[in-house]
């Protein structure tokens, strides 16, 4: 999830064209970073069934307009919903996203991402398990959630997983930044396309797929060959942090978070690296809960199934926005986070030691709450098959 302010229920939040055999999707939310709502959540959700269903679309390409493509879920209309007691509305919105999600995960024709800018939360969700993921020199990753008391949900638990090494725990942990090198390095993304040519290459697929009948339905290796007509291999920086998985697997494969950062900071005594006291220092800044939480979830996703990540996923959200065991760290937290800027939020409990591993335990239970229900995912008889390099 991420955050926005939105007073724009009566734009176009989701724009839909038709093009011949193509449809395109466009997030339209520039202002707020194309952060999902409920209402284009739902747009979205109706319109990829219908195209799954319709002989006639061979194609669908989706993108942000803006300097984003989409920074996350709109955390700041949830906080507003639970702050008024409205819990149903946070259900809904949950239920849907998540659904969505699999929908695009498992979808039977060919989807591309064009992701020229931010992808977090749950922007990352809709589009990292999709088959094509295009970055460029401006896509910017990240999953910030334990900073303001959630946790990397929105199908992380499963792409984050199978990162190389403990990357991904490392990710979900520190909430850290990477760029598109790192992303097509480490798996995130597929191709990596120079902004200035996404708009060819997004013409040469529309051209394609409308005129070309010789073209198969829902064949992946035509679009990949005419993607691979723009792509480039982009050279990862000096300070990239792909360049320290070795410590970042022995700091990060660590049984517990005490252990992670116990390691982070023998690390930094070791040697001066501005990688790894941002790292120390992420950690130390968010929900010591949260981040029990999360790294238990990153790694019960390695053995999981997608669909079996999204209902563990749902279950967590759904402990932590009823609030359950006294938990208030989302709650006050996400107050704290996006409508009083810069105040400053103690979680409860503070440190890492207080937190007892019972307590986590609890998230990861069955909620059994009329409120709330049970994720159920409608069933998808083909397997998902998530693109690798």
């Amino acid at each position: 999830m991420a955050s926005s302010v939105s007073s724009d229920r009566d734009v176009n939040q989701v724009v839909f064209e038709a093009t011949s055999c193509v449809r395109k999707v466009t997030l339209n939310r520039p202002r707020q970073l194309n952060c999902l709502t409920f209402e284009m959540i739902s747009q979205l959700l109706r319109a990829f069934k219908e195209y799954e269903q319709d002989p006639q679309v061979r194609l669908v390409i989706v993108k942000g307009k803006g300097k984003a493509f989409c920074a996350g879920g709109d955390v700041v209309r949830v906080i507003q919903s639970m702050l008024g007691g409205d819990y149903r509305s946070v259900l809904d919105f949950y239920r849907k996203q998540l659904t969505l999600d699999y929908l695009v995960a498992t979808y039977k024709k060919p989807v591309v991402f064009l992701i020229n800018g931010a992808v977090m939360g749950g922007g990352a969700g809709l589009s990292m398990n999709a088959k094509f993921r295009i970055i460029t020199e401006n896509t910017v990753f990240a999953m910030p959630e334990a900073s303001f008391g959630h946790h990397p949900d929105v199908g992380a638990s499963y792409f984050l997983s199978r990162l190389p090494g403990h990357f991904g725990e490392c990710l979900g942990l520190t909430g850290a930044k990477i760029n598109g090198s790192e992303m097509l390095a480490c798996g995130l993304a597929t191709h990596f396309v120079y902004s200035k040519d996404i708009e060819s290459m997004e013409d040469a697929l529309c051209r394609a797929f409308s005129s070309n009948t010789s073209l198969e339905f829902g064949h992946e290796s035509d679009v990949s060959r005419i993607i691979k007509e723009f792509v480039h291999n982009p050279v990862l920086k000096e300070g990239s942090s792909l360049k320290r998985l070795e410590v970042i697997n022995h700091c990060f494969g660590k049984d517990t978070v005490e252990d992670i950062l116990s390691a982070l900071e023998k690390e930094a005594t070791r040697m001066d690296d501005k990688w790894i006291t941002n790292a120390i220092k992420s950690m130390k800044f968010a929900s010591p809960t949260s981040l029990k939480i999360s790294l238990r979830s990153i790694r019960e996703g390695r053995k999981q199934s997608l669909r079996q990540c999204l209902s563990r996923e749902f279950n967590i959200s759904s402990r932590i926005v009823l609030r359950s065991f006294n938990y208030n760290d989302f709650y006050e937290g996400g107050k704290a986070f996006f409508f009083d800027k810069g105040k400053k939020f103690k979680w409860e409990p503070s440190k890492l030691e207080q937190v007892q591993d019972a307590t986590v335990m609890q998230f990861f239970e069955v909620v059994h709450d009329d409120r709330w229900g049970y994720l159920e995912i409608p069933d998808r008889s083909h397997e998902l098959k998530r693109s690798k390099l």
